[in-house]
């Protein structure tokens, strides 16, 4: 057989077999489609997560937590949750819906009252932006360290005497700022020199009232017998000295003059009190 031979019968056989395949799949039955995986629907839970990366110190606020959905098999019992567990995520205008309504009853209820009970605890540890609250990383009003992680580095609370004669009246709640004025002795010109005034810190914070960390919500004025204010570790032994000397007096600062932190300087420095006008000092006044 001549290769011309052999290379016609190739072509041809080739060429049977394409037409086969052809004459096949014209008339065979097409085949079906994979099954389509269906997902499993999962249950979530509202966790109430940091908005924002949160420091040692820093206090909560619904400016800094947000509620968001979770898988309810992964929801730690630590986590703050809503109290509700959705069956399975809705879709489409019934999700939009859902998500619109429970929209509206977090602004109406400042998040609903699991947010409202968070607000103005301590965080003692730090917590990243998106990280579930827990209760081992927060700290709340009345547990015990709250005063010591509530206390910025490099300050010290201390308590002096509170009565209504030395307190500006009974007006002066947690969260104000105060001067702390001490009345003595002139000891510069020994018992015969009268008695003198010294500003001994200015612009104090006040921390608690006896064992009242917040204001009330009334306004009404905060009774005590025991005043803890927030002190510059420098000025903490000025004003334990004053402290033992007695005639402490609290002024009330007015809310426009409060910017910074507290300042002050030993008593043995000039004596006398400092008269602020417009916020800064203006003469030095001396108690004889």
């Amino acid at each position: 057989m001549t290769p011309a031979r052999m290379m016609i019968l190739a072509v041809a056989l080739v060429a049977s077999v394409g037409l086969a395949l052809l004459v096949h799949g014209m008339f065979s039955k097409p085949a079906a489609p994979p099954p389509a995986v269906v997902a499993a629907a999962v249950p979530m839970t509202r966790v109430l997560v940091a908005k924002t990366d949160l420091g040692v110190g820093a206090h909560l606020s619904a400016d800094n937590m947000s509620w968001q959905s979770w898988p309810s098999a992964n929801v730690s019992p630590l986590f703050v949750t809503d109290g509700e567990t959705a069956a399975a995520p809705k879709a489409g205008a019934e999700s939009a819906v859902a998500t619109a309504k429970t929209a509206v009853t977090d602004i109406a209820t400042g998040g609903g009252p699991k947010m409202q009970a968070m607000i103005g605890a301590v965080v003692r540890e730090p917590i990243v932006q998106g990280e579930p609250l827990t209760a081992n990383k927060i700290i709340h009003a009345g547990d015990t360290s709250y005063m010591a992680v509530r206390l910025p580095e490099g300050m010290r609370a201390i308590a002096l005497p509170l009565s209504l004669e030395s307190g500006a009246g009974g007006f002066i709640q947690p969260g104000d700022h105060v001067d702390v004025l001490s009345t003595h002795t002139d000891q510069s010109k020994g018992n015969s020199g009268g008695m003198v005034t010294d500003q001994v810190l200015a612009n104090a914070l006040v921390l608690a009232i006896d064992q009242h960390v917040d204001s009330p919500k009334t306004g009404t004025p905060v009774g005590g017998a025991t005043i803890t204010i927030e002190v510059p570790e420098g000025s903490a032994t000025a004003v334990a000295k004053a402290r033992t000397q007695g005639g402490l007096t609290l002024a009330l600062r007015s809310y426009t003059d409060i910017a910074g932190r507290a300042s002050g300087r030993g008593l043995d420095d000039a004596h006398g009190v400092k008269i602020f006008r417009g916020g800064a000092s203006a003469e030095m006044v001396s108690a004889q």
